[in-house]
């Protein structure tokens, strides 16, 4: 560069006085004059554990994962400029699926969801918010408790990825986040080793029981109460042959019926958001690591610019004709290194937008779907909580129907007795 060699003829004839600051002037030119490579993590794989012992039917556990929440509440003002909401909102629902497959492939639980709404009843919950994601690194805070309501547990996950994550010729054919998603359910089944037999069995019966209170308050009202805490304990069961409950309980199996095809609706998602958001994640991963390279260079090239035209100006006030000219390029040489440290500042702002236009081409992929379960259509668009909650309503309908069914056959049957 034409400034530093003028720097450095500069330097023979200065005073003993400036050389210090001139020394210091070409080190920090040399430092920035060198390109520095953008830095490639690697990471720790962390395994799943697999549940190896035999667990007894009456003490499987059905876990339910909730659609994470995508975090844009606590987002800061300069998060919120290049995080777009709907893509936020779509990887809730892509990160909890792929939490609930890898739970599910742990083999230590029944049935593994993810739950249009906190209103379906089921042993385990697990929720979670995204903490931060921009395919260099996730954060999720996830809670996890139970039907009781009982907290298991809340902890944070964190996991940056390799930049081999997203190299084809390198790539193992994973989430490049696998490894986190592995940890939380490792953690899921120690925690899950802590209970006994006992315990696992209770918690099926409460779940039982909440779902027949909610159908016949009356019928079950007496059979689980609330402590001082808000956890739910049962006081008694009912007989298995309670014509009630096993009335409610074949309504429960069509309530399955609903989860298991919305959770076809979210494999379906998923698979369709795949690719786009891996490549979404990959260019990420680059704009992220470049963003940061080139704010660091720009950084370095305009403080260097600064101190050169310093030196250039306390040159210039020398006493040498040599030393003036020298003063006079340093100083026209360091404004043209603060000029371009700030368009590198702008060329970090076209990365930081092109983040933002990389999210919108996402949102072509997170269009509802619509899934037909018996002799109805239901529209899944984004408000899956309103559709589940008008399938319970339909539920209750069904329930009563049948009851009434049931107790006009036996009032008829009674009135021919007499007959």
């Amino acid at each position: 560069m034409p400034f530093i060699k003028a720097l450095t003829t500069m330097h023979a004839s200065l005073p003993k006085s400036i050389r210090c600051l001139s020394a210091c002037v070409l080190s920090c030119l040399l430092l920035t004059a060198c390109n520095a490579p953008i830095q490639v993590k690697s990471t720790t794989y962390t395994p799943l554990q697999l549940e190896n012992e035999d667990i007894t039917e009456a003490e499987l556990l059905d876990l339910g994962v909730m659609a994470f929440d995508p975090g844009l509440d606590s987002l800061s003002d300069k998060q919120a400029e290049i995080v777009l909401p709907a893509v936020r909102v779509a990887e809730g629902h892509y990160l909890a699926n792929q939490l609930a497959r890898t739970i599910q492939d742990s083999t230590a639980w029944g049935a593994v969801r993810v739950l249009p709404s906190s209103d379906v009843i089921t042993d385990v919950y697990v929720e979670g918010i995204i903490l931060h994601s921009d395919g260099e690194r996730i954060e999720l805070g996830i809670t996890v408790s139970d039907t009781s309501g009982q907290q298991w547990y809340q902890r944070s996950y964190t996991q940056e990825a390799s930049k081999y994550a997203y190299d084809r010729r390198k790539s193992l054919q994973r989430d490049p986040f696998q490894g986190l998603f592995n940890r939380i359910a490792n953690d899921l089944i120690e925690y899950r080793k802590s209970l006994s037999g006992k315990e696992a069995m209770s918690l099926r019966n409460i779940s039982t029981l909440r779902f027949a209170k909610d159908f016949s308050p009356d019928a079950f009202d007496q059979h689980i109460e609330a402590d001082r805490k808000g956890v739910l304990k049962i006081k008694r069961l009912p007989a298995t042959n309670d014509p009630i409950l096993q009335r409610i309980q074949r309504i429960r199996e069509r309530d399955y019926l609903f989860v298991d095809t919305t959770q076809e609706y979210y494999d379906a998602f998923s698979l369709q958001m795949e690719a786009p958001y891996q490549s979404w994640r990959a260019q990420n991963y680059d704009e992220v690591l470049a963003t940061r390279h080139l704010k660091r260079q720009s950084r370095e090239r305009t403080i260097g610019g600064i101190v050169t035209v310093i030196a250039g100006i306390v040159a210039a006030s020398s006493n040498s004709s040599a030393t003036r000219a020298a003063g006079a390029v340093a100083i026209g040489s360091g404004a043209l290194l603060v000029k371009s440290g700030l368009a590198k500042k702008g060329e970090a702002q076209i990365h930081i937008e092109a983040l933002a236009e990389l999210g919108e081409s996402l949102q072509t992929e997170v269009e509802p779907r619509t899934v037909t379960l018996e002799d109805q259509t239901i529209t899944l668009n984004g408000n899956v909580q309103a559709q589940y909650s008008q399938w319970k309503e339909l539920l209750q309908k069904i329930y009563a129907a049948e009851r009434g069914t049931t107790l006009q056959n036996a009032a008829t049957g009674n009135a021919e007795q007499s007959l």
